[in-house]
């Protein structure tokens, strides 16, 4: 499938999201770039160790996962060398919040990762504001703008960089967000008139930025795809 994602559908990098549930293999990294041409690139999430289950759940503690970041990085190294790896994708869960704990984790992530380009999603909206971007700013991490459902808590769409690289992450705005199973929390297919909204504000970040990465998570019934390809035909005719 990762062949007729390329050569068939036209997408030309691949956000890779079975890496928040299981640690990856150098092996695994090594198939994917074969059969991929030498221009496509993959974003690799991260695993659920580095961002979610950081703490421990009877005492709240902070736990070591420095041998956890060490394997992932390891485990990049097949995509890195070939030129592959477009960056590195944190997304912290709705209960991370700004406070100095929090942002001194993120700032052990951002040592941890080294040179690694990266980029962080926050899902909670009080994340939002001077602080968190001059941080992101600072350190060199880029910030994901997020599309999704417009409820209380959840991040809104801002459209704000604060690195070389834009990055931006639709969901699908399915109001039942908090009250589905997770499969069925992506339930949900953009209209084009949805689409062409975007675009012009996509446009505007892409002539600030070096690189621009745009990728559909609403998966679910094959939605991501559909609204992926119809993203690219419309940026296409609108070039100038």
């Amino acid at each position: 499938m990762l062949t007729f994602y390329e050569k068939e559908l036209g997408f030309n990098a691949l956000e890779v999201n079975f890496t928040y549930y299981t640690l990856p293999s150098q092996r695994s990294f090594e198939a994917m770039s074969k059969k991929t041409s030498r221009e496509f690139e993959f974003v690799v999430k991260c695993f659920k160790g580095m961002t979610h289950e950081i703490r421990d759940a009877q005492t709240g503690a902070r736990l070591n996962n420095q041998e956890i970041f060490e394997r992932f990085k390891y485990s990049l190294l097949p995509l890195s060398e070939e030129g592959k790896l477009a960056c590195v994708l944190a997304q912290f869960p709705y209960g991370f919040f700004p406070n100095r704990e929090n942002l001194e984790y993120l700032g052990e992530f951002k040592e941890r990762m080294g040179d690694m380009p990266l980029v962080f999603e926050f899902r909670n909206r009080a994340w939002v504001g001077e602080p968190t971007f001059q941080f992101l700013e600072r350190n060199g991490i880029g910030f994901c703008i997020v599309d999704e459902p417009k409820l209380p808590k959840l991040m809104p769409f801002v459209l704000r960089t604060t690195s070389d690289m834009a990055y931006f992450r639709f969901h699908g705005r399915n109001p039942n967000w908090f009250n589905v199973p997770m499969k069925v929390r992506y339930d949900y297919l953009y209209s084009e008139a949805e689409l062409k909204e975007f675009v012009p504000e996509i446009q505007a970040i892409s002539r600030k930025t070096a690189k621009t990465l745009i990728f559909f998570n609403n998966c679910y019934s094959g939605s991501a795809a559909k609204n992926a390809a119809q993203m690219a035909r419309l940026l296409m005719e609108q070039q100038p």
